[in-house]
């Protein structure tokens, strides 16, 4: 028999499934964005984040441009701030299409923009929101 107890602790189960499932389905179903030059820096483009072979790929597109900086990085942030435990990689290329493994422990769901980061001045040379 079901009380109203737990009926209310099943309800609130099942919101917090759901909420997890769903962040996660939008990042597996190919999360993206467009990057916004920071630091008087200029970063334009795209990124996506797909799911290939059961492993994240952040994939910066065609059309991906950074203007320059000394050792730029790509990594993950949430809501205006830089994770430095999320680095993917030195930037290989200041311009084109790149590709970025992302380590199996790091829970992508957890962040909602991609970073491009100078790591030597500490400065974020450009963000993307992703959706």
């Amino acid at each position: 028999m079901l009380n109203r107890r737990s009926f209310f602790a099943a309800a609130a189960a099942t919101t917090a499934t759901l909420a997890i499932s769903g962040a996660t389905a939008a990042v597996a179903g190919g999360a993206k964005g467009t990057f916004e030059g920071l630091s008087n820096h200029i970063t334009t483009g795209g990124v996506k984040v797909v799911k290939e072979n059961g492993r994240y790929i952040v994939e910066l597109a065609d059309d991906f441009s950074l203007d320059g900086g000394p050792d730029p990085r790509v990594a993950f942030g949430k809501d205006g701030t830089y994770d430095p435990e999320t680095k993917l990689g030195a930037l290989l290329n200041l311009t084109g299409k790149q590709r970025y493994a992302v380590p199996p422990t790091l829970d992508i769901s957890a962040h909602n923009e991609v970073y491009i980061w100078c790591e030597v001045a500490g400065v974020p040379l450009g963000v993307a929101k992703i959706k």
